[in-house]
C-alpha cells in the first residue's frame, strides 16, 4: 500500500516507519522543515533505540519518504494516518487543534478515495470529529471523494517501541462499514500472521476508550503500589515481598507492580487527566482516577522528602547528584518525569544539584528551564564529586551496579536515595553509606505499636 503518515513526531515516525520496513511505501509529512531535513538525511530527531538504523534502512530502498508538503504525500495514497499531539489543556482535556487542523487540511487537498486513520491518543468522539470536519470540507470544493475515518491507538513503549509495532501483543482499530475493517486486515496482516485473533476490529468510539482504560488502569496500578510502598514504610514489611507474592496470583499478575518515585512521561499522566475530564463531560465523575493522579503527585513529593527531612529539613550548602533525568529508561523523554518534581523540591530548599542522564540532559535542561543551582555533567561519577548525596531516579543500565567503593571515594558523605529499589542495604551500608529505598526498611522489623 501507499501510506501518509501525517506527524513525524514519536508515534508517526515509528508506526512510519515500522509500515515501510514490511514493504509498504511511507511519506511521512510534518511542518518542521528542520525535522524534515534531518529524516531525509536519515537521522532521527528522537532517541528510540533501532529506530535510526530503520529509518536510514528503509529511505534507503525508496520505502520512506519525508516531505513538508500533504497535497504530495496524499498523491495515490490508499491511507493516511493522522499522528500530531494532543497535548494536555489546562482543564485536563486533550488538546485537538492539530487534529482539526489537518482533518481540514486532507478534505481540502486529497485527491482520490481514502482511508484516514486517527492513530493519536484523542477522547471518545474525535473520530466523528474529524469525519465531520472531512465531509464538511469536501463538500466546500464540491468533492467527490470516499474519505472515511478510522481509529487505530498505538500502544508503544518508549524504549522498546520498534518490537512493540513489529511484533504487537495486540492492535485495536475502529470502524464504521466492512470495507475499512478490511483495508485494516490488509494492512495489518502480517504482523498477527501467527494469531490473527491479535487484530482487534470493533466500533471508533470503543476503540478510542480502549487506549484511555488501558492507560489509566496501568497508572492505577503504579500509584496503588506506591501507596502499599508508603504504607510498608511504616509498618516494616518489604514492597518487594508483597509485589512478589501479590504478582503471583494469576489474576493480578507481576507487570507493573514495581514501586518508585512516581509515573511520568507523554501517555500516563495526559490520559488520566482527559478521561477524568470526559467522564466530567458526561456526568461520569472517575472518583478512583482522580485519586490516581493525587497519589502520584504526594509519590513524587514523598521521594523528594526522603532527602530533604533526611538532612533536617534543609538543604543550603549541600550538593545532591542526581543519577537518571527521563521518565523511564530507553528514552529522552522527560515530560511530567518525577525528576522535575523532585529537583525542584531540593533546588528550593537550598541544594545544590549535579545532575547526569544517558540520554535526556538537553531535553530537562529546556523542560525544567535556567535554574542557579543546577547543573549537569557528562560522565555519572563526576555528578557524585563532593556530593553529600546520590539519588536513582531513573533505573539505566549503567547505574544497575555501580562501584559503591569508588562513589564513597568521591562523595563527601554517604547517602543514597534510591528510588528504584535497585540496591541493596547491605552492599551500600558494610561501606559506611545511609541508603534510604522505596517501600523497604534495613533488617530490623518495626514494632506494630498502632495494633490493637
Amino acid at each position: 500500500m501507499k501510506i501518509a503518515v501525517i506527524g513525524s513526531g514519536y508515534v508517526g515516525l515509528v508506526t512510519g516507519t515500522c509500515l515501510a520496513e514490511v514493504g509498504h511505501t511511507v511519506v511521512c509529512v510534518d511542518l518542521d522543515e528542520h525535522k524534515i531535513k534531518m529524516l531525509r538525511d536519515a537521522k532521527s530527531p528522537i532517541y528510540e533505540p533501532g529506530l535510526e538504523a530503520l529509518i536510514r534502512q528503509n529511505v534507503g530502498h525508496n520505502r520512506l519518504s519525508f516531505t513538508t508538503i500533504l497535497e504530495d504525500a496524499l498523491k495515490g495514497a490508499e491511507v493516511a494516518f493522522i499522528a500530531v499531539g494532543t497535548p494536555e489543556g489546562e482543564d485536563g482535556s486533550a488538546d485537538l487543534r492539530f487534529v482539526r487542523a489537518v482533518a481540514k487540511s486532507i478534505g481540502e487537498v486529497c485527491s482520490g478515495n481514502l482511508l484516514t486513520i486517527v492513530k493519536s491518543t484523542v477522547p471518545v468522539g474525535t473520530c466523528d470529529l474529524v469525519d465531520n470536519i472531512i465531509v464538511e470540507t469536501l463538500k466546500s470544493r464540491n468533492a467527490k471523494h470516499r474519505v472515511t475515518v478510522g481509529s487505530n491507538p498505538e500502544f508503544l513503549k518508549e524504549g522498546a517501541a520498534i518490537n512493540d509495532f513489529l511484533h504487537p501483543e495486540r492492535i485495536v482499530a475502529g470502524v464504521t462499514n466492512e470495507q475499512d475493517a478490511d483495508t485494516l486486515r490488509e494492512l495489518y496482516t502480517v504482523f498477527v500472521i501467527d494469531d490473527p485473533s491479535k487484530l482487534f476490529i470493533v466500533d471508533r468510539r470503543s476503540s478510542e476508550l480502549i487506549k484511555y482504560g488501558s492507560n489509566s488502569m496501568l497508572a492505577t496500578r503504579i500509584s496503588f503500589m506506591n501507596e502499599l510502598a508508603r504504607l510498608c514504610e511504616k509498618v516494616g514489611a518489604d514492597i518487594d515481598s508483597v509485589r512478589r507474592g501479590m504478582g503471583s496470583d494469576s489474576r493480578i499478575g507481576r507487570k507493573f507492580l514495581w514501586a518508585g518515585p512516581g509515573y511520568g512521561g507523554s501517555c500516563f499522566p495526559k490520559d488520566v487527566a482527559a478521561l477524568i475530564q470526559t467522564g466530567d463531560q458526561y456526568g461520569v465523575s472517575m472518583d478512583i482516577l482522580k485519586s490516581v493522579t493525587t497519589a502520584n503527585e504526594t509519590q513524587k513529593k514523598h521521594s523528594a522528602l526522603k532527602i530533604i527531612n533526611h538532612f533536617g529539613g534543609k538543604l543550603t550548602g549541600k550538593t545532591v547528584a542526581i543519577w537518571g533525568l527521563t521518565f523511564k529508561p530507553g528514552t529522552d523523554d522527560v515530560r511530567d518525569s518525577p525528576a522535575l518534581t523532585i529537583i525542584n523540591m531540593l533546588l528550593d530548599t537550598g541544594a545544590k544539584v549535579m545532575a547526569h542522564d544517558p540520554q535526556g540532559q538537553a531535553n530537562f535542561s529546556r523542560e525544567i528551564g535556567s535554574k542557579k543551582n543546577l547543573s549537569y555533567v557528562d560522565a555519572a561519577y563526576d555528578a557524585v564529586q563532593n556530593a553529600d548525596a546520590l539519588v536513582l531516579i531513573t533505573e539505566w543500565a549503567e547505574y544497575k551496579r555501580p562501584n559503591f567503593d569508588r562513589i564513597g571515594n568521591l562523595m563527601r558523605t554517604k547517602n543514597i536515595f534510591d528510588l528504584r529499589n535497585q540496591w541493596s542495604f547491605s552492599s551500600t551500608k558494610k561501606i559506611g553509606f545511609h541508603y534510604e529505598c522505596i517501600g523497604r526498611n534495613d533488617d530490623k522489623i518495626l514494632p506494630m505499636t498502632n495494633l490493637k
